[in-house]
This record gives C-alpha cells, sequence and structure tokens, in this order.
C-alpha cells in the first residue's frame, strides 16, 4: 500500500515549493536541487500565508514571517517567474507608496482526487486555490476494485481534456482518499466478503499510478478531509486541532502547529476506533468503537428498519429532508459520543479546537455540533483546556476535496521537515 513505491506514498516528496510538477515545462526544473532547506520552507511558509490570507504584500510578509525585505523580493520574484503567484491591483490610501498585492495564481497548480466511499466513488480536479474546475461520480452498490479503477481511467482523460499542455504539465499529483483496510468493513458495507477480499492484494496506489504520469498520494479518507480543512478552511487559523468527519463511518484527522500530522504508521486522527462508554443491554456501559455510535450507517440501517428509503443519505448528502425522531435520535447518541471522543482525546493533546464535519446537510452539522457543545458542558474538565467546538466549512465533498489537496500540501504547504531534509 503507500509508500511501496518511488511515484507511491502517503504523501509525495517535493524538491521545492516551485515543484517541477506544478510548472510549465519552460521554468527552470532544476531549482529544487540545488537549495537549502531553509529556502525551501520559506517558500512553502510564504505560500501558505498568501492562501491564508487570500493576498499579501511583500511588506506585509516580511512583517508576518520576520524575514528581511531582501529576501522576501527574491522568493517572491521567483514565484511570480514560476508562476505561482501573481500581482493585484496596487492598494491606495495608506501612508507611504501604493502596495501591489500577492496572490496565488489559481493556474499556477493543478491536482486530481479520488474519494472511494461505500456507494460511490468520486474523481475531481482542483487547481491551486482549491476551486473545484470538474467532477465526476460513480454511484454502486458497493466498491469494487476493478470498477473502481476503470472508472478512474476514464475519469482523468475527461476531467484533463480541456487543459492546455502548460496546464497539464503543472498537475502535482493525484491523492486517494479511502478507508483504510476496506476489507474490514463487511457489516457495515454490505458488500460480498469475497468483493471485499479483493482490496487486501489490490494495491490502488499503485494501480493507478500505472496508468497517469504523475505521483500518487494515498490517505485515510478521513484524515483527507482534515487537509481540505486545513487548507482551503479553518477560519478561525487554529494551529492545533482535532477534526472529526462523519460520513458513512466516523473518522478524523490531527493538526499540529499548522500541518497534517499523519502519524507514524499514518493512522493518527483514527478516531472511529477510539474506545468509548456507551450503554449496554444490561443497563451498564461498556467499551464501544465511536464507529458505532457515530457514523451515518447507523441512520440508514434504522431508517431501512421503519420502513423508509435511506438513499436520500448519500444520493442527497446536502439536503435530507424532514428525517423526524429517527434524526433526532441519531444526533443525541453522535453528539455524545463525539463530547467523549473529544474530552478523551483533548487530554492528552492540548487542541485549540475540536472541528466537526461531515457528510450531511449544513444544518444537520449545526445540530451535531451543539449537541457535543452541550455534552461537553457537563464533563468534568478539572486540569484540562477547554477547546472551542465548531463546525466544518467544507461539506459533504471534503473527503474528494481533501484527496486532492494531498498532492498541494506536499508541494505548496509549510513543512517543518524540509528544514532537516539534505539536498543534492
Amino acid at each position: 500500500m503507500p509508500g511501496s513505491g518511488d511515484k507511491v506514498g502517503w504523501l509525495t516528496s517535493a524538491g521545492s515549493a516551485a515543484a517541477e510538477a506544478a510548472r510549465a515545462h519552460t521554468a527552470d526544473i532544476s531549482r529544487g536541487t540545488n537549495q537549502t532547506g531553509v529556502r525551501l520552507y520559506n517558500e512553502r511558509l510564504i505560500l501558505s500565508l498568501i492562501r491564508r490570507h487570500d493576498s499579501l504584500a511583500k511588506a506585509d510578509i516580511a512583517r508576518q514571517t520576520g524575514l528581511s525585505p531582501q529576501t522576501i523580493t527574491v522568493i517572491m520574484r521567483q514565484l511570480e517567474s514560476d508562476a505561482l503567484v501573481v500581482k493585484r491591483d496596487r492598494q491606495r490610501g495608506k501612508i507611504g507608496q501604493p502596495s501591489v498585492p500577492f496572490a496565488l495564481n489559481p493556474d499556477g497548480a493543478f491536482s486530481l482526487g479520488l474519494k472511494i466511499g461505500r456507494r460511490s466513488a468520486d474523481l475531481i480536479l482542483v487547481d491551486l486555490v482549491g476551486a473545484v474546475r470538474g467532477s465526476l461520480q460513480f454511484a454502486f452498490t458497493y466498491p469494487a476494485p476493478q470498477a473502481v479503477l476503470d472508472f478512474v481511467a476514464t475519469g482523468i482523460g475527461r476531467l484533463t481534456a480541456d487543459l492546455t499542455e502548460d496546464q497539464r504539465q503543472r498537475i502535482a499529483g493525484v491523492g486517494i482518499a479511502a478507508p483504510f483496510e476496506l476489507w474490514n468493513w463487511e457489516e457495515q458495507v454490505g458488500a460480498p466478503p469475497s468483493t471485499l477480499d479483493q482490496w487486501r492484494s489490490f494495491d490502488i496506489a499503485r494501480e493507478i499510478g500505472a496508468i497517469c504520469p504523475w505521483p500518487v498520494s494515498f490517505c485515510n479518507d478521513a484524515t483527507a478531509a482534515c487537509g481540505a480543512e486545513l487548507v482551503l478552511g479553518n477560519p478561525g487559523h487554529h494551529l492545533d486541532f482535532l477534526y472529526f468527519f462523519v460520513g458513512s463511518f466516523v473518522g478524523g484527522g490531527v493538526v499540529l502547529n499548522g500541518a497534517l500530522y499523519p502519524g507514524h504508521r499514518g493512522n493518527a486522527g483514527a478516531l472511529g476506533s477510539m474506545p468509548i462508554a456507551a450503554p449496554d443491554h444490561g443497563g451498564g456501559f461498556a467499551s464501544q468503537q465511536l464507529i458505532r455510535h457515530a457514523s451515518i450507517y447507523l441512520l440508514q440501517n434504522r431508517l431501512a428498519e421503519s420502513g423508509r428509503d435511506p438513499s436520500i443519505l448519500w444520493l442527497s448528502p446536502d439536503e435530507w429532508g424532514d428525517l423526524g425522531d429517527l434524526l433526532d435520535a441519531w444526533i443525541v447518541e453522535a453528539g455524545d459520543s463525539l463530547a467523549f471522543a473529544a474530552m478523551a482525546a483533548t487530554s492528552v493533546i492540548d487542541f485549540e479546537a475540536i472541528v466537526i464535519d461531515g457528510a450531511f446537510p449544513p444544518e444537520v452539522r449545526s445540530r451535531l455540533v451543539a449537541r457535543a457543545r452541550k455534552r461537553i458542558d457537563d464533563f468534568d474538565v478539572q486540569g484540562l483546556s477547554r477547546a472551542v467546538v465548531v463546525e466544518g466549512t467544507i461539506g459533504s465533498g471534503a473527503r474528494a476535496i481533501g484527496g486532492a489537496c494531498l498532492p498541494l500540501l506536499a508541494h505548496f504547504s509549510r513543512d517543518d521537515n524540509v528544514l532537516f531534509k539534505a539536498t543534492p
């Protein structure tokens, strides 16, 4: 699986912020091989700051980074030459010379994202600012490896057909967002064991790498959604936050010091597996995993058991209509369970914020966050710092968008590790 070949990994490697994969073919692609880690870090830092603020003048960048105006000028000149940033109109009305803000160039880089879910696969093309340039969906009863690969092979051609040759040269990679060990979710997915078992030996990242010319990244789907929130959302600019994504299966991600933290084996933020105390049939409490109390598949099963069509949950993730008491009860159960998990995690890491998002309508998200906040207020938090509980901003498309964000994170986001990487 991840990391088994030069083109495949949890995140693709990057030579410099102006990475070869995202440059025009006429650019100096050797620049990233002869610079120090400090220069690479500074480039990524500046690009990340511009993304956060939408646009920044060189004086503002120097003030926020502590770098000298001369250093900023050199870096901005190169980033502009690489077409990663563009100048906006001069800002007037301030003391001194009018300032020229720089913004990310949407055409500076592109990325493809694949989300493999329980009922569908989504393939999208995004640009450097995260705008979706095209999207395709493949609905199925359950995920079969070869069918997903065929969808990707056809979909990549369709999504990139209208790109110019220069734009194609700027595709940074393909990011795959999928549940880890999908073959273990027979009960939740409802697929024949023989079909799910195919995923044990089917290396989707390697197979996609064989049919496209770009680096391929693989990440847990909920962690990828966390990456989307980090890159394109996070309006509170939180540097340390715990992220829950409530999909068919609940999962999550961890952001530390402004960077997505995958963990040694890529399992950091495996929140669906977190044990929580849940009522048992004897009236007591037993340890159960969060996935069995805060996942949408539970609501789907209850709708089916009541004779209602549950397909609206995935066919219309932004508009569920009136689901009545079944939805009310699910929000209480899921919100309480998320609160338990959030407080347990906060006792380990002093998170600034708990972010909750999911594949559901915005009003459901608001109600779920409100329930989690209320439940947390009931807890004994002696010895803990309270984290603010906030709504995520990306919504139902976060996993696919997060997959597409993986190459952008690898190439263009702040990364402390580049300070310590040896350069040839």
